[in-house]
């Protein structure tokens, strides 16, 4: 292990996707290799982080590989899937037996579409890799964390976008990743309201949704590479929640009065986090108050994040 260190810290930003299309199959036919697995799409990572903290609890008397897994102060060890997963994969490189903890903190909510999960997942990868010396190279750490996603449906492409940071369009599924940054202005702001949580499971696990959700993406694709600019990709996210008619099947009726609210605005697009009770406006500073008078009339029910766009992808903090 660095078994000169018994605690790492990893830095991941969390991250807004405006459309995206599920890739599991190719000609009718389902893919097997969850490496192959994923979305194309397009968003953005924010000025808001998971923390990943990873600790050896005990190694001088361990005679197996036990991990404690907490989210947000709270035991999910039996339910935190994703990282659970990540670590039975990585246990098995181990030198020595150990007990590990595993600490994520949010600055977001969970499961409201911030891309949590896999903020959580390359923390866990990237901190267990160093902790314990496994020397794995880094984009393969980046391929674990992706399959970990996939395969506990918690997400498809997000790992992709995080990994390279900034405003991107996710050009291929799967791992390797491909990726093109978008550029945008400096004064950019994001302002984002949650209302609560939607099981990405449910979404991707739904056999008609994930039809719909094909479709659009493969257009929302289509328009954003004729012409990868923000424009592009703010009209073409607020038309892939219109044709993949997301917020009425989910009964989101707040949602979408918040949505159509923000957008009556001059010089404000906004849209829903993919996937998430959720909707982001972007606007440049001058527009901020106004766009927030109009997410403070959904208070108490929603809670309001000032944010701006991370050109940055994860970070290691104590190495």
């Amino acid at each position: 292990m660095s078994l000169n260190s018994s605690e790492i810290l990893i830095k991941v930003p969390h991250r807004i996707s405006g459309f995206f299309q599920i890739v599991d199959e190719i000609n009718g036919i389902k893919i097997g290799n969850p490496e192959k697995i994923g979305s194309r799409g397009a968003g953005f990572c924010i000025t808001a982080f998971g923390y990943t903290k990873i600790s050896i609890q005990d190694i001088e008397t361990s005679k197996e590989n036990k991990v404690q897994i907490f989210i947000n102060g709270q035991e999910q060890t039996k339910n935190a899937k994703t990282t659970n997963y990540i670590f039975l994969y990585l246990k098995e490189f181990f030198k020595k037996k150990v007990k590990m903890r595993i600490d994520h903190n949010f600055d977001l909510p969970v499961g409201c579409g911030y891309g949590a999960s896999g903020s959580g997942a390359i923390g866990t990868a990237l901190g267990i890799n160093f902790l314990m010396d496994l020397n794995f190279p880094y984009d393969e750490l980046g391929k674990i964390a992706h399959i970990a996603e996939v395969e506990n449906k918690t997400g498809l492409g997000t790992v992709a976008g995080l990994w390279h940071g900034g405003l991107s369009i996710i050009l291929k599924p799967g791992y390797p990743f491909f990726v093109e940054k978008i550029p945008y202005p400096q004064n950019l702001k994001i302002i984002s309201g949650t209302f609560g949580e939607i099981q990405t499971k449910s979404i991707l696990s739904d056999p008609l949704l994930s039809l719909k959700i094909k479709d659009a993406g493969k257009k929302a694709m289509k328009g954003i590479l004729k012409s990868p600019d923000i424009f592009i990709f703010l009209d073409e996210s607020i038309n892939f929640v219109k044709q993949t008619n997301l917020l009425n099947r989910l009964n989101l009726s707040e949602c979408q009065n918040l949505m159509n609210s923000l957008n009556k605005l001059t010089n404000v697009k906004a849209s829903m986090n993919q996937l998430g009770k959720s909707i982001f406006a972007l606007c440049d500073s001058e527009r901020v108050n106004d766009v927030v008078e109009i997410y403070e009339s959904y208070k108490p029910q929603v809670k309001i994040f000032d944010l701006e766009i991370c050109p940055s992808g994860p970070i290691i903090l104590n190495q």
